[in-house]
């Protein structure tokens, strides 16, 4: 088991550990609250309380014992992350060789599944079909592995492709809607057609980098998905024939065309399309509000993610953002179940959404924002979200297959290397992740 556990240190890249690292003991009469007959439920976020997603928080497990007055008391901790991602995740790590997490915590989508295979968190207790109905479809699929829900999404994210419209007007232009978005083909043209226009200013008809770190899995799998083709097996144990499949080298040749005609700058270049010299540019939801607020003359528009000539219709565009987990260590799960069902409801979404403006995780949440009505932007956002969502690789080696994914984007679409050869060398490496997840599992 001590071997099985440890394969979490490598498989989730969590390092070091800190002391006191024990959970919380907690009698009745210590919190403010909690009273003789009621069940504790312990619990961690990411943040630290003073600030608004730790006021967000704050604000929702109070309403939780007031809701639960008598029956659940929920007592949590705010333990930040540091700059490189750590503290929280050094916390978790830690706290899994000992044996003391709490009974719920949060855990960022893409890492659900190497939780839940290395049975740091468990299935939640069994929802029923009206409350799960509430949810995006999104929010369920992230937190489902092996047909079990394992985790309920506080928030939601998504990525847009934002176009200046008097550049496109500029151009003749007319952008398609939400269920028929340009092709490869057809985007590649439009993009051909800005290069003169752009030229003239300065600029480049795509505002487009390739990110180190998450991002650029979170912004270009879409890419993949939408030509049919997958990064992993899906019960997440299988690279070869996945990850360097034809349909994923066809991707990447075809991100390597962009750069080869010209139509982004092979360097980052600071404010491009905030500054008008950009007619597209791929970035998160927030974008929005950062031209509403810091680039008012900026005509804003959220064109539908563009598909590969092979798409067929499905779900293909970015999602996933933190979620709650029922851990290993909760002994009574229908408690840890009733909080993660509170922390992540209607009224929950609606309270983050007004401290922090995070995408809600259920369809109640957006239905009471006005914004997602009339605002022609943030509506595109989420019916992008709604209807196309799909979210990032299932695998207990989630951050290899995340890594090698920019690192091949990089190196074949950048630096021009051939792209069925790195796309190898990156299943290899994969698979060397994989075969000791399985080793130390089986021992």
């Amino acid at each position: 088991m001590k071997k099985a556990i440890s394969a979490v240190i490598s498989v989730l890249l969590l390092a070091g550990c800190l002391t006191g690292c024990g959970k919380k003991k907690i009698e009745p009469g210590d919190a403010e609250g909690f009273d003789e007959g009621e069940t504790l439920v312990t619990m961690w976020v990411h943040t630290i309380e003073d600030t608004p997603e730790g006021e967000a928080y704050k604000q929702s497990v109070q309403s939780f014992n007031e809701n639960f007055n008598g029956k659940y008391y929920a007592d949590v901790e705010f333990i930040p992350r540091n700059d490189s991602g750590g503290g929280y995740s050094d916390k978790i790590n830690a706290s899994v060789m000992s044996g003391d997490l709490p009974d719920v915590i949060t855990v960022d989508g893409p890492n659900v599944s190497a939780y839940a295979a290395n049975n740091i968190i468990q299935p939640l207790a069994e929802l029923t079909e009206e409350e799960k109905s509430r949810y995006l479809d999104s929010i369920l699929e992230q937190g489902t592995v092996n047909g079990r829900l394992y985790a309920l999404g506080a928030m939601e994210s998504s990525v847009g492709l934002y176009y200046n419209k008097a550049i496109l007007a500029e151009a003749g232009i007319e952008v398609p809607t939400m269920d028929d978005p340009w092709t490869w083909t057809e985007f590649s043209e439009i993009l051909e057609k800005l290069k003169p226009i752009m030229s003239e200013k300065k600029g480049y008809p795509l505002d487009m980098t390739f990110p180190v770190g998450e991002a650029s899995i979170y912004y270009y799998a879409p890419f993949v998905w939408s030509n049919g083709g997958q990064l992993i097996s899906d019960n997440g144990l299988e690279a070869d024939g996945y990850f360097n499949s034809g349909r994923i080298t066809n991707t990447m040749e075809y991100f390597r065309s962009i750069v080869d005609n010209g139509y982004m700058s092979s360097a980052p270049i600071e404010k491009l399309f905030e500054s008008g010299r950009a007619a597209f540019k791929f970035d998160g939801a927030w974008e929005v509000n950062t031209i509403y607020q810091n680039y008012p003359d900026i005509d804003l528009g959220v064109a539908p993610y563009v598909v590969s000539d092979n798409w067929n219709g499905g779900r293909y565009t970015p999602t996933g953002s933190w979620a709650y987990a029922a851990t290993s260590n909760a002994d009574n799960i229908e408690a840890a179940t009733e909080l993660v069902k509170w922390m992540s409801n209607e009224k929950s979404g609606l309270l983050l959404y007004e401290l922090t403006k995070s995408l809600p995780s259920t369809y109640g949440a957006y239905d009471k924002i006005d914004v997602f009505t009339d605002d022609e932007n943030y509506r595109h956002l989420y019916e992008q979200l709604r209807d196309y969502g799909h979210p990032r690789p299932k695998t207990p080696v989630y951050p290899q297959v995340s890594t090698s994914f920019q690192q091949a984007l990089e190196g074949i679409a950048l630096s021009g290397k051939d792209a069925q050869s790195e796309l190898d060398k990156s299943t290899e490496r994969i698979n060397a992740k994989l075969e000791r997840y399985a080793r130390e599992n089986e021992e």
